[in-house]
């Protein structure tokens, strides 16, 4: 019998948006586990904390029984050796997003060479959502919000932040 194979998705997820959902999902169906790994992300300025984003990303993913969400901190390549992780998934969205990608998978390969890196483009509804466009539109209150970029559970923690946000410069 041979050795399920286990996806790691790293990433920021600050927010998560329905393109993040969406490479998930695909991705379980090739994989027999996926993991969304969380990053701690000391190298940038989230909107999120850490734990609220792992909150939204398990709750828009909990019916997802092929999916588990965790937190990660430091290299990839060590969290990658401790969960046995195979494969790699990176979504692209455009020309930019896949140069940048290139380049990374051509790092990891130099760093856990028996990893595999696989690139999903998002369906077309959501192929050109990034999560720093829905906190600029939820934050700065832009048409809708964002609603349509997000799942419920992530533009209701989206307006709580902007309610702050403007109760804040009064």
């Amino acid at each position: 019998m041979s050795e399920p194979v286990i996806a790691i998705y790293p990433g920021t997820f600050d927010p998560i948006t329905l393109g993040h959902e969406d490479i998930v999902a695909r991705a379980s169906k090739l994989f027999d586990t996926v993991i969304v790994a969380v990053a701690a992300a000391h190298h940038k300025k989230t909107l999120f904390s850490l734990d609220d984003r792992l909150s939204m990303a398990r709750e828009v993913l909990k019916s997802n029984k092929k999916v588990k969400v965790m937190p990660f901190d430091g290299l990839m390549r060590d969290f990658v050796r401790e969960q046995h992780v195979k494969v790699m998934v990176r979504g692209v969205r455009i020309g930019t997003d896949f140069d940048y990608e290139f380049q990374l998978a051509g790092m990891n390969r130099q760093l856990m060479p028996d990893v595999e890196t696989v690139f999903l483009t998002p369906s077309a509804p959501y192929q050109f959502i990034s999560s720093t466009f829905v906190r600029e539109i939820a934050l700065l209150g832009g048409e809708g919000d964002g609603n349509n970029l997000v799942s419920p559970a992530v533009y209701q923690k989206l307006m709580v932040l902007k309610a702050a946000n403007v109760s804040a410069k009064k």
